[in-house]
């Protein structure tokens, strides 16, 4: 009897020591809390603030350097304030900007105003632009902050700033959003995922999105779980044909939790 006691004591001392490890001696990981909603103070903004503003969504919320890159998907933009007057004189030019200020506004929520030759939709012979509405859809810029990448393009192309601070749409309260260094939590619904992640801006599903990246529209019919999982753990391992490398981030499994990530991939492996 006394060593089968020992045995037990034994027993449960060694389970308490690795329960004990593995929620206090191991790190936990939580997946980095997303970009949210920047409160803006615009009464009290300088312009250099405002400018600082737009580079900071042109870099980040906007996923604008996604395709306006060095790899050339989408047109060059260090010198956009300069070439945006020619292009409001373009013969195909279908918008109603004016001004540069409003042509670079425009091309921002109306993107197929004017197509830059070889950088629209195939088939649409340059009709039809592939870049989303950066107002609606996962992007979701308010008119605050299509102003500030308007300027921001302005002052990094070194055209003159036109843009004005708005005024008119007054400093946005504290909501009581819980700090940003919080973990947020999970979602369960994959199209708010998806949108949560923009994945929209590239990928076209059901005739909506972006043709940055492959068409999700019946992907589940090709592909399975393991290929969908590493195409979004590790996107550069298997590049779709007609595609190239480092068109997709590669931190979506930091920016996840594992339980998201497997309603994502049921989502998609149900495509077909």
């Amino acid at each position: 009897m006394r060593q089968f006691l020992t045995v037990v004591v034994f027993t449960l001392l060694t389970i308490g020591f690795f329960a004990g490890y593995s929620n206090f001696g191991i790190p936990q990981i939580e997946p980095a809390p997303p970009p949210k909603e920047e409160k803006l103070d615009l009464g009290s903004m300088t312009m250099d603030g405002f400018i600082a503003l737009g580079e900071r969504l042109f870099n980040g919320k906007g996923t604008c350097t996604l395709c306006h890159n060095a790899l050339g998907r989408a047109p060059e933009l260090a010198t956009v304030g300069e070439v945006a007057a020619g292009r409001l004189k373009d013969p195909r030019y279908e918008g109603e900007a004016g001004t540069v200020e409003e042509y670079l506004t425009e091309s921002l929520i109306d993107p197929s105003a004017f197509v830059v030759i070889g950088f629209g939709k195939k088939g649409t012979n340059d009709t039809e632009s592939p870049m989303p509405n950066v107002a609606s859809g996962g992007i979701g810029m308010s008119v605050a902050e299509v102003a500030a990448v308007v300027a921001y393009l302005q002052d990094s192309s070194g055209a003159e700033v036109t843009v004005e601070i708005p005024q008119d749409i007054g400093a946005q309260e504290d909501d009581g959003e819980e700090d940003e260094s919080e973990p947020r939590e999970a979602i369960g619904d994959p199209k708010e995922l998806m949108a949560l992640f923009t994945c929209d801006a590239c990928h076209m599903i059901g005739g909506e999105g972006g043709e940055v990246g492959p068409d999700l529209t019946q992907i589940g019919a090709s592909r399975d779980r393991d290929y969908l999982r590493r195409a979004i753990l590790d996107p550069n391992a298997d590049i779709a044909e007609g595609f190239e490398e480092d068109m997709m981030p590669e931190d979506m499994g930091e920016a996840m939790y594992v339980a998201e990530l497997e309603i994502l991939l049921d989502y998609l492996a149900g495509l077909k």
